[in-house]
């Protein structure tokens, strides 16, 4: 990590169940140059969840006053529950120097990318519907009504595909893992990433 370099956004979106929240906690593991933006939601935390490290857990009524005070990239509301990305947070990641990934889903997405158009955005695809549906089941965290509405959704959510930068098939989570980086890395090559050191160089020419 280059603290004096202003790091990029990644978006990385999914439909629930694909693994994405998987790919990206290894992500941050092995590689200290990353770092996922923590969003804010009124959902109650899951087993194993804590404030400030998953999601910052608040209510209703405080989450509505945030967004009275334009303090979201992006926010939405999804199942009933409110899910936002703050813009400070962000901000304070990027300056330092790190790669920032918005963990997000389809609306957030689409928010991010009309505010911020150089912003990466991939997408993660599950490798076939049955998989999705058993891995659903499997996660032991949603009701079997809240399983039902969420593979409904999925096909609608997975033609939101087209509209991203990079397609990843999560069919073996190594892989995914490692092509997740390749993207990374690529993105930080591209001109506007490197302009900066170009500038640098030529000046010290």
């Amino acid at each position: 990590m280059q603290a004096s370099k202003k790091g990029n956004i990644f978006i990385i979106s999914a439909a629930s169940g694909t693994g994405k929240t998987t790919l990206v906690s290894r992500l941050v593991k092995h590689h200290d140059d990353i770092r996922v933006s923590v969003s804010h939601t009124t959902r109650p935390p899951r087993s194993g969840e804590e404030h400030g490290k998953h999601y910052y857990f608040v209510d209703n009524e405080k989450f509505e006053a945030l967004i009275g005070e334009s303090a979201f990239l992006e926010h939405a509301k999804v199942f009933d529950n409110y899910y936002g990305t703050s813009i400070e947070g962000v901000n304070i990641l990027r300056e330092q120097g790190y790669d920032v990934i918005l963990e997000i889903d389809i609306q957030g997405a689409e928010q991010v990318r009309r505010v911020l158009p150089d912003a990466c955005s991939i997408f993660i695809l599950p490798p076939s519907f049955q998989e999705l549906a058993e891995r659903l089941k499997g996660r032991g965290t949603d009701t079997p009504e809240i399983i039902s509405k969420r593979l409904s959704k999925a096909r609608n959510e997975i033609e939101q595909a087209f509209l991203f930068d990079y397609v990843v098939v999560n069919n073996d989570v190594v892989t995914a893992e490692a092509d997740l980086l390749y993207i990374i890395k690529s993105h930080r090559l591209k001109l506007p990433s490197q302009q900066v050191f170009i500038e640098n160089l030529l000046e010290k020419s």
